[in-house]
């Protein structure tokens, strides 16, 4: 009996879109974390100037360092789990938020924040409810990149335990020879960083919404275009 399109080898003891949950689950979680530890240090190299050199030069050695070199020195603390996958996606995506962040909130007119500090913000207020708002377009720029390049890298993991989401249906491909599990690897991997690349895409829009559209109706001469920097301390002292 021949069989079905998404049935799945018994060694890899999962289902397929079980294996599209771990898959996405090894990719995302990394990001978050990263985007978590990239705010705070982002923040202390645009404060001190003399930081960001040494850090983005930190962050691009590890990101050189390859995944296997990481796996063999994790697995004897982590074992052959999903843990081990993440900590390295996590380290990599620090190289692209730490530049994304550091370059948006540093766009950020110094006129700004002088209006958001005379209207009482102080630093912390002035960051997350001035600065990140305007910086969000990189930010959220830096966050695709990172986002599909997590979800790409995640298959690296089907060398430790199957541990590689979809990555593990291209390593049973080649050794059963069916080129059905090649597909659904490539092709599902594929699907998923254009998902989650179009969702992020939509986020910029909520968030953003004094960003250009594209096409849209002309506005009446005398409107004045709205200003973001205009509307978001309006939001920040509300």
């Amino acid at each position: 009996m021949s069989a079905g399109l998404f049935d799945i080898p018994s060694d890899l003891q999962n289902t397929y879109w079980g294996l599209v949950g771990q898959h996405l689950r090894e990719a995302l979680i990394p990001v978050v974390v990263g985007l978590l530890v990239a705010l705070p240090v982002a923040q202390l190299c645009v404060r001190l100037r003399w930081l960001y050199p040494p850090v983005l030069w930190v962050t691009t050695i590890l990101y050189a360092i390859p995944s296997l070199a990481f796996f063999v020195v994790l697995i004897d603390y982590t074992g052959q789990t999903e843990t081990t996958v993440m900590i390295p996606l996590g380290v990599y995506s620090l190289v692209v938020f730490v530049p994304a962040i550091v370059d948006g909130v540093r766009s950020v007119p110094q006129e700004t924040l002088d209006a958001a500090t005379a209207m009482g913000l102080g630093p912390v207020r002035r960051y997350f409810q001035v600065q990140l708002p305007i910086a969000a377009p990189a930010i959220i720029a830096g966050l695709r990149v990172a986002t599909v390049s997590s979800i790409s890298l995640v298959s690296v993991g089907m060398l430790i335990g199957n541990q590689g989401g979809l990555g593990n249906l291209l390593n049973d491909g080649m050794i059963y020879h069916q080129n059905r599990l090649v597909w659904l690897s490539v092709i599902g991997t594929a699907v998923l960083a254009i998902l989650a690349d179009a969702l992020l895409v939509l986020v910029r829009l909520l968030v953003t919404p004094w960003m250009p559209r594209g096409t849209r109706k002309p506005r009446p001469v005398d409107e004045p275009e709205p200003e973001p920097v205009t509307a978001v301390l309006e939001d920040a002292v509300r």
